[in-house]
């Protein structure tokens, strides 16, 4: 607020959206600034207490509360505070674009509204326009308002909504005895009814609760009436009372009825302009892979039903959520198969590892999963791309095996899909074999495999671990199903290994076992981790 007020020094009203808990505190804090007058609260249920202690200190402090409990106020053609007055529409609809000649204070928001439209049918509109909110304690009564209103100039009529309960409109009645507002006021209490009922009757607002014969809205009325203001037999009477006051007005000079305008036409609202065709608005995201607009989801087109009736696996899914067609069953079931291999290597691999950990500190499922993701990377799981990538590129310009891994050494680069901290040239991988197994004999082709496994000869004849691990040999053998099944172009192939698709299977698979070993260690209920003291090295000097 301070900030705020140092800013805009000419700001002197602050409306307070703040919730009831925190408006007392936010007011406050407002009200101190030097720069601030007025200030309107707009939540309902503000506790008295703190209302009062608000009132206090902006009387003594010569400051004008509006509400609590209040939608604001409009000075027709230049401003609102709060959400009086409605939307645009009904703004036009009660001629609020321009001033009119009445002003009008009710304790009702709503019914402020509904005596806009009031004022516009029969007068020539509002000038200014005030609800004071329904509380029991309002920051400002109606006859603070009507004084104020009574010294504006332009306003040439006065119109007062109140309503049961409470004896603010008594105040109304006194300034009207003394004399002190000059110009006609045309005034109805609501809540008549209440006489209707046997016990005490509580309506909307706080403050509207018969509480005896003085705070009905008959005796209000009837004081009103006796202190000089107009005041109707019903509500039904309000308009044509209304109407009459301001046409003799209108008769004997004192008004100057308002020239009307043209006001500016207010745009059509665009989810209705959308309906009708008129319009296409830009959309903030494009999906091309499902669509959940129909009577059922599709996937990439394919109804979920289909799914369920042709028996689709998880590498069909993948086939259509991730590359957009239905793919061969042997390219699915190799899909299909990755997950199944990769889901799990153990305990101690990093990311496993993370998981655990997390999981023993008590952390949510979703926490777990993601500690351990967030190790899958160049070292750990995420050379898929980059294995496919070098392999691809190195095939292609026929690079011999020398060739290709003394670049890489030259470069200062590990080639991506070789080498394995246990497997070694007499302890081979399992998964490599049986997917080297599977493409052989299903895949057209299986060039980049070939490939891969000539690298892997040169590079074993230096070391006995640099084999071809399980990242190399899925990357080189997505490589032969993306190329060999004939249903993507050079260009998608490049795109598709740029954007990280073949990483993502890592991820996916991945997920089923980190997802496993947390469940593992909440069943085992293992305490929290402590690394041991004796697999540290304590030094002073790196």
């Amino acid at each position: 607020m301070e900030g705020a007020c140092k800013a805009h020094p000419t700001a002197d009203v602050f409306i307070n959206f703040a919730s009831f808990r925190s408006a007392y505190a936010s007011s406050m804090e407002a009200f101190k600034q030097p720069t601030i007058r007025v200030i309107a609260i707009i939540a309902e249920g503000v506790p008295e207490g703190d209302t009062k202690k608000l009132i206090a200190y902006a009387r003594i402090n010569n400051k004008v509360i509006i509400g609590p409990a209040t939608v604001g106020g409009i000075q027709a053609g230049a401003f609102k505070i709060g959400d009086t007055a409605g939307t645009l529409e009904n703004i036009i609809h009660c001629k609020l674009y321009r001033p009119g000649s009445v002003g009008f204070v009710s304790k009702s928001g709503g019914m402020s509204n509904e005596l806009y439209n009031v004022l516009a049918r029969v007068t020539d509109g509002l000038y200014e326009g005030i609800a004071i909110g329904g509380d029991v304690y309002p920051g400002s009564t109606l006859s603070d308002h009507v004084l104020r209103l009574n010294n504006i100039p332009q306003i040439k009529l006065i119109v007062v909504l109140g309503e049961l309960g409470g004896r603010d409109e008594y105040s109304l009645v006194e300034a009207l005895k003394q004399g002190k507002v000059s110009k006609p006021v045309i005034a109805w209490v609501s809540g008549t009814c209440a006489k209707l009922f046997k016990s005490e009757v509580q309506f909307g607002h706080a403050g509207a609760k018969s509480g005896g014969d003085l705070e009905s809205a008959q005796a209000k009325n009837k004081a009103l009436e006796e202190a000089g203001a107009i005041v109707p037999t019903s509500f039904e009477g309000l308009e044509p009372a209304i109407k009459i006051a301001f046409q003799k007005l209108v008769e004997d000079g004192v008004i100057l009825p308002t020239q009307e305008i043209v006001p500016p036409s207010v745009p059509e609202d665009l989810s209705s302009a959308i309906k009708s065709g008129k319009v296409r608005a830009p959309t903030h995201i494009v999906s091309t892979i499902c669509d959940d607009r129909g009577e059922e989801p599709t996937y990439a087109g394919v109804a979920m039903s289909t799914i369920i009736e042709k028996d689709f696996g998880v590498g069909d899914v993948i086939s259509l959520l991730w590359f957009k067609r239905s793919l061969p069953r042997y390219c699915t079931k190799f899909i299909e198969m990755c997950i199944l291999l990769c889901a799990d290597h153990g305990p101690c691999v990093s990311g496993a590892h993370n998981t655990i950990v997390t999981s023993r500190a008590g952390k949510d499922l979703v926490s777990c999963l993601v500690s351990g993701l967030l190790t899958i990377g160049p070292r750990f799981g995420g050379a898929i791309d980059d294995a496919a990538r070098y392999f691809k590129d190195a095939n292609d310009r026929k690079l011999s095996p020398y060739e290709f891994v003394e670049s890489m050494k030259g470069k200062g680069i590990r080639v991506p899909g070789i080498g394995h901290r246990i497997k070694s040239r007499d302890n081979r991988d399992k998964r490599v074999e049986l997917l080297q197994q599977y493409a052989r004999s299903h895949f057209p082709s299986v060039k980049y495999m070939e490939y891969a496994v000539i690298v892997e000869t040169y590079t074993l004849s230096k070391a006995s671990n640099l084999v071809l691990n399980v990242d190399g040999c899925i990357g080189s053998l997505f490589l032969d199903l993306l190329a060999s099944c004939a249903m993507f172009s050079q260009q998608e192939i490049d795109e598709i290994i740029e954007i990280g698709y073949l990483n993502g299977l890592f991820v996916l698979a991945r997920s089923i076992g980190l997802i496993g070993h947390t469940f593992d260690q909440r069943r085992l209920k293992q305490p929290l981790y402590r690394h041991p003291w004796e697999d540290v090295l304590y030094s002073k000097y790196v």
